[in-house]
């Protein structure tokens, strides 16, 4: 079977997860004039990609698939732990949970989950996306790096539509933008993927803000 399938599988805005449901604190930068055209929409994103998830959510994230792929259900668990904890807002950890959840369901009604991952996913009672994610792609047999990359395309495809909804952003200025955010991405995962394990961190002030604001914003699209 051609591994193309399963990799625009895992990311296709058609997983059930409720991914689009989501902005990561954009739809309140667009909110406070923070993001308003198309140059500080890339400033946004770049510095996300690379001050955030390139330090942090992307390595952790990796972290997860090898070990699923490897059955370090130890270490699993230790990443599992790790990333709970990093939850810095109300909004980040609800999107997490609620996610992971519905991935938790897509997955216990697929064959394709063997016993000791099945197992695993079972003993979470509230199990986040970086987890499911990473027994998604243990269960459709893509490998760490593939996974990840998906994970940083569908990312950035969400803050796109995030754009186009909140912003008079058309779908030719999203392609514009994609073409020169996509070496951005190509880096971040360069960078997670040679971080050290003991260097895993980042210090996003201006993104917790952005979520703790979102949740009281008066009107909204997104849930985070």
């Amino acid at each position: 079977m051609n591994p193309a399938w399963a990799l625009l599988r895992l990311a296709s805005p058609q997983l059930p997860i409720g991914g689009y449901s989501y902005s990561q604190g954009l739809e309140m930068a667009v909110e406070n004039g923070r993001v308003h055209d198309a140059d500080s929409a890339r400033r946004w994103i770049s510095d996300q990609l690379l001050l955030n998830l390139a330090r942090f959510e992307a390595p952790l994230l990796l972290a997860h698939c090898v070990a699923a792929a490897d059955e370090h259900w130890g270490d699993l668990l230790q990443r599992c732990e790790e990333h709970r904890a990093s939850r810095e807002t109300r909004e980040l950890h609800q999107e997490s949970r609620q996610m992971g959840y519905s991935l938790q369901q897509l997955l216990n009604g697929l064959p394709e989950l063997d016993a000791p991952a099945r197992a695993f996913l079972d003993q979470r009672p509230e199990p986040h996306l970086a987890l499911g994610w990473a027994l998604a792609a243990r269960a459709w047999h893509i490998s760490p790096q593939d996974a990840l990359a998906a994970w940083l395309w569908s990312w950035l495809e969400n803050q796109l539509a995030v754009l186009m909804k909140t912003l008079p952003l058309g779908q030719q200025a999203a392609q514009r933008l994609t073409s020169q955010l996509l070496p951005l991405l190509q880096e971040a995962q360069q960078n997670a993927t040679r971080l050290n394990p003991d260097h895993f961190g980042s210090a996003t002030f201006g993104l917790s803000l952005a979520c703790m604001a979102h949740e009281r914003q008066y009107s909204r699209l997104f849930r985070s």
